[in-house]
């Protein structure tokens, strides 16, 4: 897996000051997507053991509240396969904070709606808040918070889960 940017003070991309890792390679290629550098699989840097280490080290921190995957996607096969390790580590060492995943994959009914392959089920019992849905230009709201446009959810997972049903989270 490649990723096109590692910000380690972000604080558009979730709540409180997080670390994001855009992570390179998506499909769905959005018209009007604010990152489509990051589509291709092979752009960007390689994500080595030293990136793990940058990104941790960069997470220590009391002050940032968490982890912010983006892209590209993080649920493209060949990304998701990597990131899962990378976020059990993650899970180890801050249990305290939280992950935020912005997709363009629907989550529905414990998985995602387009792409149920492997690993799915199990990056998604890690996430914590998952914004979902595909970017669509003539829904573009800059007045939204976490999203671009208005089909987009910011669906609070850890409650969807224990609640069984979707539930919003309300910033």
């Amino acid at each position: 897996m490649n990723y096109a940017e590692i910000k380690k003070y972000d604080i558009a991309n979730g709540e409180g000051v997080r670390v994001s890792l855009f992570v390179s390679g998506c499909r769905r290629h959005c018209k009007g997507c604010f990152n489509s550098v990051a589509w291709d699989f092979s752009y960007g840097k390689p994500f080595t053991g030293e990136t793990e280490e940058e990104l941790l080290e960069a997470l220590a921190p009391d002050y940032i509240a968490g982890l912010s995957l983006l892209g590209g996607d993080p649920f493209e096969p060949e990304n998701r396969t990597v990131l899962l390790p990378f976020i059990r580590k993650f899970r180890e060492r801050f249990p305290e904070k939280d992950i935020w995943c912005y997709t363009g994959y629907t989550y529905e009914n414990g998985t995602l709606k387009e792409d149920n392959g492997e690993g799915v089920r199990e990056l998604l019992s890690e996430i914590d808040v998952l914004v979902d849905g595909p970017f669509i230009e003539e829904l573009k709201d800059i007045r939204l918070k976490f999203r671009g446009s208005s089909n987009q959810r910011v669906l609070d997972l850890k409650r969807t889960r224990e609640q069984g049903n979707i539930v919003l989270y309300l910033a």
